[in-house]
């Protein structure tokens, strides 16, 4: 069985312990039992998602489960991250997972991932410190506009080293482990937590460039359309398509003169929608 920081979902957890020790005649009568619970299904309600462990029933299980030390202090984690009801109790606790992946040096999948696509910094460091080979610390900053600071290009360069994102030679030069990366589909709660706080952050950057940046250095367009949603869901995958061959093109590349951002938005600017439904509403009466 996989260790537990390896889980990001607790009921998950539950349900592979539970499995692996079942042919063994373990019953969920006896795994409640030995968590203190009175009623003998209550946990496989909890694996089916009818039930919730608390702050205190969490602590119980862990002990059934033999966890000890940290382990005890991540499954707690891993219930409150279950239970936060909205991104930002979700953000707050992965903030706390993060924290706790550092404290005791262990690796939480899907920690990293978090703290990688957190900030729009780590992505252009990851690009910029390949590109200037023995380039100091300050030069890293005066490359990235002077957007990050001196002393947190360092602290970021480490955590891409430890996380794996960057290699560094025996020159000190440092490499991609992968040319190309995105968020991961298979962790949707981490994607719904981080991604929209990182597009906001795209997009003040794309402001920014606007102001600044002159004419022959950007390109920025836009086009409103009237659409249906067959043909909303036809352009979403053609923008993805077209995402992906733009990705095909930069990583047939291994030079990097510049780094670049490339926002694709589509959004609602009516909501004609709920017009049409209150006038034939109307009408019926």
């Amino acid at each position: 069985m996989k260790p537990v920081t390896e889980y990001m979902d607790y009921r998950e957890y539950i349900r592979d312990y539970y499995t692996e020790r079942k042919a063994f005649g373990f019953s969920w009568n006896a795994f409640a039992s030995s968590a203190g619970f009175s009623s003998p299904v209550f946990l496989q309600y909890v694996c089916e998602a009818k039930k919730n462990l608390s702050e205190k029933t969490a602590s119980q299980v862990a002990s059934a489960m033999g966890l000890v030390g940290y382990e005890v202090d991540f499954f707690e984690l891993l219930v409150a991250y279950g239970n936060a009801k909205d991104d930002k109790s979700k953000k707050a606790v992965l903030g706390r997972i993060s924290v706790f992946a550092e404290t005791h040096r262990v690796r939480v999948i899907g920690a990293d991932e978090y703290e990688f696509f957190k900030s729009w910094k780590n992505s252009v460091v990851r690009e910029i410190a390949p590109a200037l080979p023995g380039a100091t610390h300050k030069q890293l900053s005066i490359a990235s506009r002077r957007r990050i600071p001196t002393a947190e290009i360092a602290k970021i360069l480490d955590f891409l080293l430890q996380s794996g994102y960057l290699e560094v030679d025996e020159n000190g030069c440092y490499h991609q482990v992968n040319r190309s990366l995105k968020m991961s589909g298979e962790r949707n709660t981490i994607r719904k937590s981080v991604a929209r706080d990182l597009q906001r952050q795209m997009t003040e950057l794309a402001l920014d460039a606007l102001e600044k940046e002159p004419a022959e250095n950007r390109n920025m367009t836009g086009v409103t359309l009237g659409i249906t949603r067959d043909k909303y869901a036809q352009i979403v995958q053609e923008l993805a398509e077209c995402r992906r061959r733009i990705v095909a093109i930069a990583a047939s590349d291994d030079a990097t003169e510049e780094v670049y951002r490339l926002n694709m938005q589509l959004f609602p600017l009516t909501d004609i929608g709920s017009v049409n439904s209150t006038s034939t509403s109307r009408r019926k009466k």
